[in-house]
């Protein structure tokens, strides 16, 4: 969680940084489009499909002391995830403008859709370089290390940061483009050293075909992978959507998500990368009653972090924009898009951070149907509510690209109340009581973390912006906690007492 909070920090230099050389320029439009399609295809050849079926089955071969096995599974799927990826990357590079022109952003004007089309065939070295990245993040945290798989983030958003910064004076845009080429070799790197270290490593040069736990890889990641395929179709539709808004648009959707996704990967992903190998290993042992103990309490944690957050953004969304963002090219009404796209965003960060916790648990017990099924549902949804809501914000006279927003945290909560109930069912109870006393708790504890803001927010109306958001973050964060300390919420004691044991010899 501490890399993570670090990867936040550098990957908010790395924003600032863009949105000051090219604010919500219709070029900035233009590279977050091109960086769509390597996304997708990396998405749904080595993200989190692979991931998915990769470490609960590389983890029954630890668990089992197993390490050729676990070695032999873990080339062969590397193997075969390389040369899939480079293979599907030249083709995509050869078809880029028709890509561009008939998919990504048919209403760019075709200087634009060049523009994208140049982009996109640079962007497309990455998709090989994260896939093998990615593997070796699921193998070291199938060996319970994740530091180095953690601060891989950082280096991605570090080799951007020196694109913007020394490429983009004399290559513009494209210099953003090769300094994300170059973050991707450096989130390989960083990683390499501790697989280097890791006892019986070994390569083998196969493609495993005919070895079980690969087909068993297979297995496991086809119904995951028409979920990734559903998740990507979204990002394709609301680019879409974007692209013929009004200039703008499709930036300061990705800006807001972008803004929305730094509590959420400190603390959904963070825990949740490190709950699967747990949850895996459990499983594989057969301890149902302590993979069910386990989801509660991690469940309760993250709702207790998550739950705050989202309305922190809310409530200080309009100052924590301008002073992030607004200098450069990043105006005050870039500020009122990115602003106006993080509200509707931000009402679903609880849900996406339960959405991580609860998915990985089916995982861990080798059921990727669920799951898919599910956020297939969901994001089939989405895709309707994104129609509707950008409609119907644009008739009350609303900037329609805060209907995408709205139209992903609806689907997503949903996704998360059907997981929750089948989870449920599945492990034959989930602890609800106690899982809907802490969220009472959190939920008590945000509305007098929420009137303390709103006060604040009233009180400083004319201070300087690094006061506004500072203090607002400050007493926020100052009554939540005394909030649930006055409670008793027992997480919040733990975790003083885990401070004190570590300070105190």
């Amino acid at each position: 969680m501490a890399a993570f909070v670090l990867s936040n920090l550098v990957g908010l230099v790395r924003q600032i940084l863009i949105t000051d050389v090219f604010g919500t320029q219709r070029v900035m439009d233009a590279y977050n489009a091109a960086e769509t399609y390597p996304n997708l295809i990396f998405s749904l050849i080595a993200g989190g499909a692979l991931a998915s079926a990769f470490v609960p089955t590389l983890t029954g071969f630890l668990e089992e002391k197993d390490r050729l096995g676990a070695w032999k599974l873990s080339s062969a799927v590397t193997n075969f995830v390389l040369l899939l990826l480079t293979l599907t990357s030249i083709l995509s590079a050869i078809l880029a403008p028709q890509i561009v022109r008939y998919i990504l952003a048919p209403s760019f004007n075709p200087q634009e859709q060049a523009l994208t089309a140049e982009l996109m065939r640079i962007l497309l070295i990455s998709p090989s370089i994260f896939g093998v990245s990615g593997l070796l993040m699921g193998i070291l945290n199938a060996h319970q290390i994740f530091l180095w798989p953690a601060l891989a983030p950082s280096m991605y958003w570090l080799g951007m940061i020196i694109g913007v910064i020394f490429f983009s004076p004399s290559m513009g845009i494209f210099g953003l483009a090769w300094g994300a080429v170059l973050g991707a070799g450096l989130h390989l790197g960083v990683q390499l050293p501790a697989v280097f270290r890791l006892a019986g490593r070994r390569y083998i040069p196969t493609l495993g075909l005919r070895f079980p736990a690969v087909r068993e890889v297979g297995r496991l990641m086809a119904p995951r992978l028409l979920g990734v395929a559903v998740v990507q179709l979204n990002f394709v539709v609301n680019s879409i959507l974007a692209s013929g808004q009004p200039v703008g648009s499709f930036a300061a959707i990705k800006y807001a998500w972008a803004v929305m996704t730094m509590p959420q990967v400190v603390i959904a992903q963070a825990i949740a990368i490190a709950a699967l190998p747990t949850f895996s290993a459990q499983a594989a042992r057969g301890e149902l009653g302590e993979v069910r103990s386990s989801l509660a309490a991690t469940l309760r944690g993250v709702i207790l972090l998550s739950l705050p957050a989202s309305l922190g953004l809310i409530l200080l969304r309009q100052p924590v924009i301008a002073f992030i963002f607004q200098r450069g090219e990043f105006d005050a009404h870039s500020t009122d898009l990115v602003a106006w796209a993080l509200l509707w965003y931000s009402a679903g960060l609880v849900a996406h951070s339960v959405v991580e916790i609860v998915a990985r648990a089916f995982y861990a017990l080798h059921d990727t149907k669920t799951p898919v099924i599910v956020g297939a549902g969901a994001m089939s949804l989405n895709l309707a509510f994104s129609f509707l809501f950008a409609a119907l914000f644009e008739r009350v006279g609303w900037m329609p690209h805060g209907g995408l927003a709205l139209a992903n945290s609806l689907a997503t909560t949903l996704e998360m109340v059907g997981l929750l109930v089948l989870m449920r069912r599945k492990l034959k109870g989930l602890g609800g009581r106690r899982i809907l006393r802490g969220s009472a708790q959190a939920a008590l504890a945000t509305l007098a973390m929420s009137a303390g803001i709103l006060g604040w927010l009233a009180f400083a109306g004319n201070l300087p912006l690094w006061v506004v958001v500072s203090g607002g973050i400050i007493l926020g964060a100052l009554i939540y906690a005394l909030m649930v300390f006055a409670m008793g919420v027992s997480e919040a004691r733990g975790l003083l007492q885990e401070v004190v044991a570590r300070i105190v010899p």
